[in-house]
């Protein structure tokens, strides 16, 4: 770390030569995002000019949005960056939740099976399927949607043959890319494809759902590349680039696109309605640079995996294992080291560094959360942030940094922190 930054920064000098040295065991690790980053670069600039984006793009319109254009060329340029015959961009999606349920409620109907291949569902699609939260409040499985799921081995990795005879009923094969709050690795694209594989080889007509947020840009492709027939994200994540304000996508099967057009507006009305109002331009431009900005994410990802496993933790993923995202996992084992890793993400955010984080009970999660976030958009994960439920074995799920530097500098405050508690030994 340039050793300029202490005179900003009041950081250790025993970290920050921890942190250089951390750094330079990631030389080999950056120079492979880059050139991810410089490919995915390539492939979204391509798709930029393929469907002709123009100043008109990027006014909004208002009412029912009749004829926008600029809604139009964005769905066409993700539908090409993301691999898909189609997609359904808008910022009419609150959460990436959110885009997942309009997905979800858009394909299945009753008497439908959805399997979720990769275990347990994250937290806040518990009630969305039905699995908990109360019973009529209009969950799929109020709609008499049946779910199932194939549990993971203890190792995290897929139960193959079990998804080839799982799915062979199945109208839906859910596959969860991002780890949730567990501590499994995330999904790379090569886990992805095997598991499609296996669903297809059980049932060739069961369509495959992949929940996509925090994951792209990380490798080369999408799954949708791979086969999946569905992937849904989020704008506030990787994909918006972090000038997205709010807004998700779904993107895949033409025909599976407009079920779930007719969900997030009416039967009939679907894509062709709408209003953008001022939301094109920072969907378009958070699109362009969202493969860098992924990068700088990943390297901070990284970068923390290196520093805390050096000072005893148990991280993962490792530097030099393959990504399937931009989160990192610190076991820290207890609550107060918790607590003081994400007071001191918080200390070196842009906004709101003057506050200090608390658990609080989050809508849609079953245990008290705590998160460090200060970002220029609420809840951008792309920016960032640190969180984690109060419960054993209290790891923290560290993601985002639209900067590399910004980055660097919060997890380095975070050792400071420990370190000024008595929580670490150097």
């Amino acid at each position: 770390m340039n050793s300029k930054i202490k005179e900003i920064y009041d950081i250790d000098e025993r970290i920050l030569k921890l942190g250089d040295e951390a750094e330079k065991n990631c030389a080999e690790c950056f120079r492979k995002i880059d050139e991810r980053a410089e490919y995915n670069g390539a492939r979204v600039l391509r798709a930029f000019s393929a469907n002709k984006v123009s100043e008109p793009c990027f006014y909004g319109s208002t009412g029912y949005g009749y004829g926008d254009i600029g809604r139009e060329t964005i769905d066409k340029v993700y539908a090409e960056v993301m691999g898909a015959e189609d997609a359904l961009v808008r910022h009419n999606f609150v959460s990436g939740t959110h885009a997942l349920s309009v997905a979800l409620f858009g394909v299945l109907r009753t008497g439908d099976k959805i399997v979720s291949i990769t275990g347990k569902p994250y937290d806040t699609l518990e009630e969305v399927i039905g699995l908990s939260g109360s019973k009529g409040s209009g969950s799929l499985m109020d709609f008499g949607v049946h779910y199932s799921q194939v549990d993971l081995n203890d190792d995290g990795s897929a139960r193959l043959d079990e998804i080839t005879e799982a799915v062979k009923d199945a109208k839906v094969a859910y596959i969860q890319r991002s780890r949730g709050y567990s501590l499994r690795a995330a999904f790379n694209l090569a886990d992805i494809e095997n598991m499609i594989k296996a669903a297809k080889k059980g049932n060739p007509d069961v369509i495959i759902m992949v929940d996509n947020c925090y994951g792209e840009f990380v490798e080369e492709c999408e799954p949708t590349h791979l086969g999946a027939d569905l992937i849904i994200g989020s704008l506030i994540k990787n994909a918006g680039g972090g000038i997205a304000r709010t807004g998700g996508y779904i993107a895949g099967r033409a025909d599976l696109v407009e079920l779930c057009s007719y969900r997030l507006t009416c039967v009939g009305m679907g894509k062709e309605v709408g209003c953008t109002l001022d939301m094109n331009r920072e969907m378009l431009l958070g699109l362009f640079f969202a493969p860098d900005v992924t990068a700088n994410a990943v390297k901070t990802a990284a970068f923390a995996s290196e520093l805390f496993t050096m000072l005893g933790f148990e991280c993962s993923p490792s530097k030099d294992d393959v990504r399937g995202d931009i989160i990192t996992a610190v076991k820290l084992g207890v609550e107060e080291h918790l607590t003081a890793f994400c007071c001191g993400i918080q200390k070196g955010a842009p906004v709101d560094s003057f506050v200090t984080p608390e658990a609080w009970d989050m809508p849609g999660y079953n245990s008290k959360v705590i998160m460090a976030a200060g970002a220029f958009t609420m809840g951008a994960s792309i920016e960032l942030s640190a969180d984690a439920p109060i419960r054993e074995p209290f790891a923290v799920w560290m993601q985002g940094g639209i900067t590399y530097t910004s980055g660097k500098i919060g997890i380095m405050l975070a050792a400071q922190e420990m370190l000024e508690k008595g929580l670490i030994d150097l």
